[in-house]
């Protein structure tokens, strides 16, 4: 096992929740699959129009029985992508215990650009190796593990001079010097001191930072007015049709308008107007409800996985800031925070452009453990949002705003995001695929099944795509969208519960038992149309020490190329490579062979894979982006285990984002 920087005492947030029986509460299921929808219930009473197309219910149960993956497809068509150059020499596997660097392909060269600590906001102090600095200084600092990001070119010189978007997820025990603090009650409970919680929550967030090619190299614009932290603690609106609906007022705020925060921000998205989408993920581990009786009359707690008993599932916060209690209190208003879940698990959206936006909690798309949300954009301005939830036996979703873009109205299009409906993806065994609205009144989404407004459908949205029918998938997680063809892809990172598991069956997309190596699947719209009710979808491949991928018949057949599990971030360059980012554990038996987290590039048409770079031991590699030209590459180095940056065996390591370039000026992936 590798060598990971260790404390001088025995605390550790994720030590303590393992002597507790918790060791990876992001990927337990909390999926009640199993039971058959109301949608497949109704099946013999009616037909759904889509399109042109008239397809009867009867043929669309699922989950689909293990017969369904040697069913021949519908032939689809993948392969009229405009083929883009990939000609770098790949990497090696880096194995071995103590690799603490990043290494890319001779030709490249790959730089720390950008690691928790670094100066953000003017007056930022300098990061100190032991962790020292405090709350306050945080909150104008970077924050720890580097997620999503996206470069935002400026119109002087749009390939060299640009604005730079990262979140960050969560803390790592590095973010203090001896690690965190816990103290076990009497009760159960656990406490924190206040001014850990407090650099905890500085810690989370996004950073906005100006950036610019000097000379050749990138650099962080000092004190830039663009520059900018938003926080667990930012002040944030509520728009869209939960807005102000009791479920989502609390003592605090009354009105369900107004909330602290932004949590566990993964992947993220952009809009066509300009604006970053922040995504809430694991929002659920931050948050407890002691009442269990209580607990298990909120179905929304239950269905998203809020902790119930003496303590929340990750950090314990709610020991030093009272909104992170979600227990129900008679004595205060609205319950005191019973309801403050319900304000996170949303996409926000935020300007860049403008330091003193107030950033907005999007509620039409839906409340999802979500992963990113990105968007496809046709021709006459219609537009889908597309999003993965990030846990095993979850579902694949998308977004049609009502409205269309139009380039010559930006306050129409910042309007766009709160009025539309939300869809779940429906694999059919065939190569067909639905997806079927979420919407109030239908389908089953009544009172009567515990839906009384549009608002609710949208809070509990999982509980929605139960009801009709969506199918289970192996975590799915990050959507990218062709710039030529628009076809949607997503990463489907693991699940060794399939095949094992009660409601956990083999079906056609998610076709292999203890999937411990995952996929990453396609799907075309019918005409192409983002709003469209119809798609095509395949496996693109399968990951694991062999590659697979469906051959004419149907059957997966061995590809050629770089092996790698877990595909978790995707990204199209602007020349259609996709760019695929790992994140497994190393030290565990399936991935003993696979060497460190990897970032790979894909041909769509021909699906060669090559290895384009390998971080350092214990981290994941994610948050893809790059300058229109595509001449820069950045991505994260999150978590890493023993040094890196530094990657001199004894400094505390940060999450880090890499800058790339190759030498001779070229595009990256050439």
């Amino acid at each position: 096992m590798s060598k990971r920087y260790t404390f001088n005492n025995s605390n550790s947030l994720q030590s303590d929740l393992t002597a507790h029986g918790v060791n990876d509460i992001d990927d337990i299921a909390v999926n009640p699959a199993g039971n058959p929808s109301l949608w497949e219930l109704s099946c013999s009473r009616r037909t759904l129009a889509t399109g042109s197309m008239m397809l009867c219910l009867a043929s669309f149960a699922g989950p689909f029985s293990l017969s369904g993956c040697v069913t021949k497809p519908v032939k689809t068509t993948f392969k009229d992508a405009l083929r883009a150059k990939i000609s770098f020499t790949p990497v090696g596997a880096a194995l071995g215990e103590n690799v603490d660097v990043v290494t890319v392909p001779d030709g490249y060269t790959a730089s720390a650009f950008f690691s928790w600590g670094d100066e953000v906001v003017k007056g930022a102090p300098v990061w100190q190796k032991n962790a020292s600095n405090n709350a306050a200084e945080q909150q104008l600092q970077a924050g720890q593990n580097n997620d999503g990001m996206h470069y935002f070119p400026l119109s002087d010189a749009p390939n060299e001079h640009g604005l730079l978007v990262v979140n960050h997820e969560y803390t790592n025990d590095t973010l203090h010097p001896e690690g965190p603090c816990v103290v076990s009650a009497s009760d159960g409970r656990k406490l924190r001191p206040i001014d850990q919680v407090a650099k905890e929550q500085a810690a989370h967030g996004v950073s906005v930072i100006e950036i610019e090619r000097r000379a050749g190299q990138w650099q962080r614009v000092a004190a830039s007015p663009y520059n900018r932290r938003l926080t667990a603690n930012t002040a944030m609106d509520i728009s869209g049709p939960a807005a102000g609906s009791d479920a989502m007022k609390t003592a605090q705020d009354p009105t369900g308008t107004r909330v602290l925060g932004t949590l566990n921000n993964c992947s993220m998205g952009v809009t066509p107007w300009g604006t970053y989408l922040i995504c809430e993920e694991n929002w659920k581990n931050y948050f407890v409800n002691r009442d269990q009786s209580d607990w298990q009359h909120r179905p929304s707690q239950q269905r998203y996985g809020v902790a119930t008993g003496a303590h929340s599932h990750k950090y314990f916060w709610e020991s030093a800031d009272e909104r992170f209690d979600a227990t129900f209190n008679p004595d205060l208003p609205h319950g005191g925070f019973v309801n403050e879940p319900n304000r996170f698990g949303w996409v926000v959206e935020f300007d860049p452009f403008d330091p003193t936006a107030v950033p907005i909690k999007r509620t039409a798309l839906g409340r999802l453990v979500r992963e990113g949300c990105t968007c496809v954009q046709a021709d006459d301005g219609s537009l889908a949002f597309y999003s993965g939830d990030d846990t095993r036996g979850e579902y694949v979703y998308k977004f049609v705003p009502d409205g269309k873009f139009d380039p010559d109205n930006l306050a129409a299009n910042r309007r766009l995001l709160d009025s539309g409906t939300v869809y779940c993806a429906v694999y059919h065994a065939d190569g067909r695929g639905e997806w079927r609205p979420l919407i109030y009144g239908q389908h089953g989404l009544t009172p009567e099944r515990g839906f009384y407004s549009q608002a609710d459908v949208l809070i509990n949205l999982r509980g929605a795509a139960d009801l009709v029918g969506a199918t289970p998938m192996d975590r799915p997680e990050w959507v990218a969208v062709h710039p030529q063809s628009a076809d949607g892809y997503v990463s489907l990172t693991n699940n060794h519960l399939r095949g094992v598991a009660f409601g956990s069956p083999l079906d056609a997309a998610n076709p292999r038992a203890e999937n411990h190596h995952g996929q990453i699947l396609r799907w075309r719209e019918h005409n192409q149309h983002p709003a469209a009710l119809t798609f095509e979808w395949e496996l693109f491949l399968l990951a694991g020490p062999t590659l697979s991928a469906p051959d004419s018949s149907g059957a997966l057949a061995p590809l050629t190329g770089d092996r790698f599990s877990c595909p978790d971030g995707l990204w199209f360059d602007g020349d259609g490579r996709l760019w695929i980012a790992t994140d497994y554990d190393e030290r565990e038996a399936p991935y003993l062979t696979q060497g460190m987290n990897q970032l790979l590039c894909a041909d769509p048409v021909t699906r060669e894979v090559r290895r384009f770079m390998t971080g350092p031991a214990g981290s994941e590699i994610t948050g893809l982006t790059g300058t229109p030209d595509g001449t820069t590459l950045w991505f994260n180095v999150q978590h890493p285990g023993l040094s890196y940056p530094a990657s001199d065996g004894k400094t505390r390591p940060r999450s880090t984002t890499v800058v790339v370039t190759k030498n001779d000026g070229g595009v990256i992936g050439t």
